[in-house]
């Protein structure tokens, strides 16, 4: 027998060994993909939960100050700038206080004219009136020397008062913070022209905060008798909880174009790590309890604006729409329409979608 014949003979069986292989492989894979998907199912639950109704509300602080100019001159300086921490009484901007240091040294001048003519009628008076006890003058005369000094005393006090007013103008040009803050929006820059009211900057306190929501007016009945408030905020271990707000309150008229109320929660300072003045968050009216069907948001299946749960048959799974209502956490999500409490939803509403898949068991919410 010659190798070259036994060459051939060896790559012979390993071709037919790699057949064999491939055909048990494929084998293996049509046994498993015979083998319908089994997916969990849990009932559809009717419990008492919190009735009532959710609405965006804002962050707002609620302190907030627009300060504005109260002097008229080009703006010199900007000291600070958005997001800046400020303390109270901290120099902001400053305002060009020429025209101002002009009044104050003119009003100092003043007053010391006025001290000077007041000591010259303080000793007026004192000589007249020593005369007019040894009958050297007449009383006329002391009557002139009365009226002078009292008018001297009146344009002392007068140039004093204008000393004041012109050293408070000086003052206006340093535009300072009225409380410890934050800068929200610069709303003026250096060489900028300012005068009374123009507005330089917005401050506001990162305590307290509040949350602001517009309750439409014929809710307003169902949310003066609410059981509760809540705000959804992000707990310090990153997940969603429900608070209470410390002081709540409403304005008592409604905005006449969208027919609201204003209502303000604010919030205690254990709530408001993470939030910032303009963010978005939820607002839960309770009032009482009422039973509503749910079912656990992993059986939820969204495609695009269809939402949809897998609801098992004899058949295996139906594809149903539904509309949902309020999340109610750890207790599932409310059902609008679409199910019933006889049914049963699949846990895992893709695989339930495969060919073949038919439901297991019941697993309580």
């Amino acid at each position: 027998m010659s190798a070259s014949f036994l060459l051939r003979s060896l790559l012979r069986s390993a071709r037919v060994g790699r057949t064999l292989l491939a055909i048990m492989s494929l084998a293996a894979l049509s046994v498993a993909a015979q083998t319908p998907p089994e997916v969990a199912v849990a009932a559809v639950q009717r419990k008492a939960v919190g009735s009532g109704f959710e609405l965006d509300g804002v962050v707002q602080p609620v302190k907030q100050s627009t300060v504005s100019a109260q002097a008229s001159g080009r703006i010199v300086t900007l000291a600070v700038k958005a997001g800046d921490a400020v303390r109270a009484g901290q120099l902001l901007a400053t305002i060009d206080d020429r025209e101002t240091q002009t009044g104050v040294q003119l009003s100092r001048a003043q007053a010391a004219q006025a001290q000077a003519e007041l000591r010259n009628a303080q000793a007026n008076f004192d000589r007249t009136r020593e005369l007019l006890a040894q009958g050297f003058v007449s009383k006329a005369a002391m009557d002139t020397a009365d009226a002078q000094l009292k008018s001297a005393q009146a344009g002392r006090d007068q140039a004093s008062a204008g000393e004041k007013q012109s050293g408070l103008s000086q003052g206006f040009t340093r535009v300072t913070a009225p409380f410890d803050a934050f800068v929200l929006q610069t709303l003026a820059e250096a060489g900028d022209l300012a005068f009374p009211g123009k507005p330089v900057l917005t401050l506001y306190a990162p305590l307290p905060l509040r949350v602001v929501v517009q309750v439409p007016v014929s809710r307003s009945k169902l949310v003066q008798d609410s059981a509760s408030v809540e705000v959804q905020v992000r707990g310090t271990d990153g997940a969603m909880q429900w608070v209470r707000p410390s002081q709540a309150s409403h304005l008592p008229t409604a905005d006449a174009v969208s027919q609201t109320i204003e209502w303000r929660l604010q919030l205690p300072v254990s709530a408001v790590q993470g939030l910032l003045p303009g963010q978005q968050v939820r607002v839960r009216f309770a009032a009482g309890q009422s039973q509503r069907l749910l079912i656990p948001m992993a059986a939820v299946l969204r495609r695009g604006e269809l939402t949809a749960v897998y609801v098992a048959s004899n058949q295996g799974f139906v594809l149903k729409a539904i509309r949902l209502g309020a999340d109610h956490g750890a207790q599932g999500v409310e059902v609008l329409a679409g199910l019933s409490d006889a049914d049963q939803v699949a846990l895992a509403p893709v695989r339930a979608g495969l060919a073949g898949a038919r439901p297991v068991g019941n697993v309580a919410q």
